[in-house]
């Protein structure tokens, strides 16, 4: 075992102590295995590294503001002049491109969460303070001063990754330690992120075990971990078969979990906007369901578009060019089946196959297309809304544009739903009707762009109605509200102003807005 990696635990990197066997990353382009051997967890470590969170969580707590906003710069800006590095691991181990995905988009994404993260700190903007002067009553967000779980996806190996992305920053800014399970599909681009953040972690004071990271444990171990009561929280962005079972435990313990599960994102095209532009859309749609190999969970897997002209002419061009694109490279074996058992569950459930549906050498699938009626689709419903994770996505043919809101009442919740609209407004009425329908199964509504995107900012939603995520009104993106989720609810009841926290006091130097006595003001405070 001595050749394994080691991890990161207690602050310090060392071998682990209880190996339970070890796995390799693997290039997706030529499913081979590359790079080092990392250990498999076992229950020794996961102890090892829980106790040492628990032994740190007051210390971090009692941490000044500046010291955890320091430390989220400096891993940001760390992480900024590791680019070079970071991009050659993160391309080897998921086959993504290196421009613009992983350095002009991905890596600048994850640093500027950081720093926003840290602004929301040092604002004390997180905190939501509350203050009732004649009931002698303060609130405001707290710590939970307990662990938190982390667990990173396939998908994101900078932005969502569980040493680095929007949970990992948002637990540590409300001042939680996190003990992060890094995804085996990137574990030399976790282990680098996670170096960086240790040292990050040392330079700005704080205590060394308040970052730790864990390259994988058998499932069974995660099921009892993720139900150990001495978590504070839980976030999750994965599967939804596994976020469950992780959620399942966790409900018993008493446990929050945050998790991202899985969304298939509608996208309604109506009359007007195909006539005007079909053929743009046509390229948009096509874009938008392959980009990254359609590997996201805002990938456009299903759209609703009227039967007839202008919709057939739309789905003539959308077909000629999934046809013709070469296959795409999946991140890996287990992807790629998944990918292909759900093509056949949809064909299974009524689908039509209009193109692709087969694997290509090594890690690689086709582009693909699939078509059903719209009456066929509310009748089974269930099955064909399934999430085919990757560069697939079913075309749902309406009859006409009074259909498409019962259309829309038989999704399940998604995280984002998109309605395209004409220009000239001649689209405004099937659009109220289809959009007081879709408001309320969808975190984020879009109008005239694919979903794919979703912006670093605190205006955005980047959650939704379960399924789509365990919990509807949170958000995995967008600064102070994702912080938000790793907070406890504290209230004061006629304590003296000297003893409360510094941003619940009347008067105090400093600059974050609080709501006194039901109005919001601009009180000052200090760190």
């Amino acid at each position: 075992m001595s050749a394994l990696e080691p991890v990161l635990i207690g602050g310090q990197w060392r071998a682990p102590l209880d190996a339970q066997g070890s796995f390799r990353a693997e290039d997706p382009s030529r499913a081979e295995a590359i790079g080092p051997a990392f250990p498999v967890s076992g229950p020794a470590d996961i102890e090892a590294a829980m106790q040492a969170a628990i032994g740190v969580a007051d210390e971090l707590n009692a941490a000044p503001p500046a010291r955890i906003a320091d430390f989220l710069e400096g891993y940001a800006a760390a992480i900024d002049a590791d680019a070079d590095c970071l991009v050659t691991l993160a391309h080897e181990e998921t086959a993504l491109p290196v421009e613009p995905r992983l350095r002009s988009v991905e890596l600048p994404r994850t640093s500027n969460q950081l720093r926003l993260a840290a602004k929301a700190v040092r604002e004390y903007s997180w905190t939501d303070p509350v203050i009732d002067t004649q009931g002698g009553l303060r609130a405001h967000r707290a710590s939970l001063n307990k662990p938190v779980l982390v667990y990173g996806p396939n998908n994101f190996p900078f932005a969502f990754n569980g040493i680095a992305g929007s949970d990992f920053a948002s637990a540590v800014a409300a001042r939680n330690p996190v003990i992060a399970k890094g995804h085996p599909s990137h574990p030399s681009t976790s282990k680098r992120l996670a170096q960086l953040a240790h040292e990050a972690l040392l330079q700005a004071g704080l205590p060394a075990a308040a970052v730790q990271m864990l390259y994988r444990f058998d499932s069974q171990l995660g099921i009892a971990l993720a139900g150990d009561a001495r978590l504070g929280a839980i976030g999750f962005t994965g599967s939804r078969w596994g976020g469950l079972a992780l959620k399942a435990a966790a409900d018993k313990a008493g446990v929050p979990m945050y998790a991202e599960l899985s969304s298939i994102n509608p996208v309604f095209l109506l009359p007007g906007a195909l006539a005007e532009r079909g053929e743009a859309l046509a390229q948009e749609f096509f874009a938008s369901c392959t980009m990254g190999s359609g590997q996201f969970c805002t990938n456009p897997g299903v759209l609703i578009v009227p039967r007839g002209e202008p919709g057939d002419a739309f789905v003539a061009a959308a077909l000629k060019l999934f046809a013709e694109a070469e296959p795409k490279v999946l991140f890996s074996r287990g992807v790629q089946q998944g990918l292909a058992q759900a093509v056949h569950e949809l064909l299974h459930a009524g689908a039509q196959l209009l193109t692709g549906g087969n694997a290509g050498d090594a890690y690689r699938f086709q582009p693909t297309l699939l078509e059903v009626d719209g009456e066929h689709f509310i009748a089974h419903a269930q099955a064909l809304q399934a999430e085919a994770f990757g560069p697939a996505s079913l075309i749902v043919r309406a009859a006409d544009t009074a259909a498409m809101p019962h259309i829309a009442a038989a999704f399940e919740g998604n995280l984002t739903g998109t309605i395209y609209r004409a220009s000239d407004n001649s689209d405004d009425d099937a659009w109220h009707a289809t959009a007081r329908v879709l408001r309320n199964k969808v975190g984020r509504l879009i109008a005239n762009k694919m979903p794919t995107g979703v912006a670093v900012s605190a205006a955005m939603n980047h959650g939704g109605p379960y399924p789509s995520t365990s919990h509807g009104g949170f958000t995995a993106v967008g600064m102070p509200a994702a912080i938000r989720r790793f907070t406890a609810l504290h209230s004061y009841d006629n304590v003296p102003e000297g003893l409360l926290p510094p941003e619940l006091r009347n008067r105090n130097p400093g600059g974050v807005q609080r709501r006194v006595d039901g109005h919001w003001t601009d009180g000052d405070i200090t760190a």
